[in-house]
């Protein structure tokens, strides 16, 4: 199994600097006042395609070589994945295949294609990815959502970045998916300050890390129920299993309620519209915060911000969100 490590990360941001955006890191005086602790937000949803996604892709193309630059990539999501490889793709001169379910909403259908991609759509996740390993064994580069050291090793890009800006953190809440960006968030902390605590949050219904922990492997889920489809992932994988297990103090799980209110309360107090997903990281937040140290310093990763004001109307009706 290929490292993840400080160096990887180091040279990945080396990499992918003229392509990402070096995103900011601000404090919030009124999520502050909300938890009575200090809490700084990285606004990773200001990335190109709208989150963390493009610093894995660029990382993991800009990898390739000659022949396989040349061949193009696929690459399988029901989301943020999907911008971030295509606008990468487009930038780079790559030709892109993106498999997607049918469930998939059609803002992430759409922006994909306008980005130059491809995309197929097909039954569910399962079906995707065996067509994108049909795809790589005929000779294309899959770019897998989180099971890949270059994308592991792009995403924790963004944790050096945090700690420059904001080098008193002591708390780091991380919303998780199938693990890449967490995994590559741990990595670059740990190696440079072991004493950070980093906190995991799911949502009820997307809770694969969660489940995989409890079973002590990987648990394929029967079904993604949750609104937060970004943190989709059918089940995470060894790589990230083996990362968060290690390092994290804990995985939390929060209802898509508690979400919802999040995304809510960071548009009212931060002035950002989140997807759910990192609107959970809030929520994990308040839950967190009568467990914290009086001194502690919280930093928020808003991993993505893709979601229409229409969405959160209806999130809002639908949990009864005034």
């Amino acid at each position: 199994m290929t490292a993840i490590t400080l160096e990887t990360i180091r040279d990945a941001r080396a990499r992918i600097a003229p392509y990402v955006l070096r995103t900011p890191t601000l404090p919030r005086e009124l999520l502050s006042s909300l938890l009575g602790l200090p809490v700084v937000t990285k606004l990773e949803l200001l990335q190109h395609g709208g989150s963390f996604k493009a610093r894995g892709a660029f990382n993991a193309m800009l990898s390739l070589g000659e022949a396989e630059h040349a061949a193009g990539v696929v690459a399988v999501s029901g989301g943020n994945h999907a911008l971030g490889v295509a606008y990468a793709a487009r930038v780079l001169g790559l030709n892109a295949t993106l498999i997607m379910p049918n469930a998939t909403p059609e803002n992430y259908v759409a922006g994909t294609r306008a980005e130059g991609a491809e995309v197929v759509l097909v039954s569910d996740i399962a079906a995707a990815f065996a067509e994108a390993e049909r795809q790589a064994a005929a000779g294309r580069t899959l770019i897998h959502p989180f099971d890949d050291p270059r994308v592991i090793s792009g995403q924790g890009t963004m944790g050096l970045e945090l700690l420059e800006d904001a080098p008193d953190t002591t708390d780091i809440i991380a919303s998780i998916g199938g693990g890449g960006m967490i995994s590559g968030v741990i990595t670059a902390v740990k190696a440079l300050r072991p004493e950070i605590r980093i906190w995991g949050v799911e949502t009820e219904g997307a809770d694969a890390m969660s489940q995989a922990l409890a079973a002590g492997k990987p648990v394929r889920l029967p079904a993604i129920t949750s609104i937060s489809t970004t943190l989709g992932a059918p089940s995470v994988s060894e790589r990230t299993l083996a990362i968060v297990r290690d390092a994290v103090e804990e995985v939390l799980v929060v209802p898509d309620a508690e979400a919802v209110r999040g995304v809510q309360v960071l548009a009212e107090q931060a002035k950002v519209v989140t997807e759910p997903a990192a609107g959970c990281t809030l929520a994990a937040a308040l839950r967190l915060k009568d467990r914290l140290p009086r001194d502690a310093r919280v930093a928020l990763i808003l991993c993505g911000g893709n979601v229409s004001l229409a969405d959160i109307e209806r999130w809002r009706a639908r949990f009864g969100i005034s």
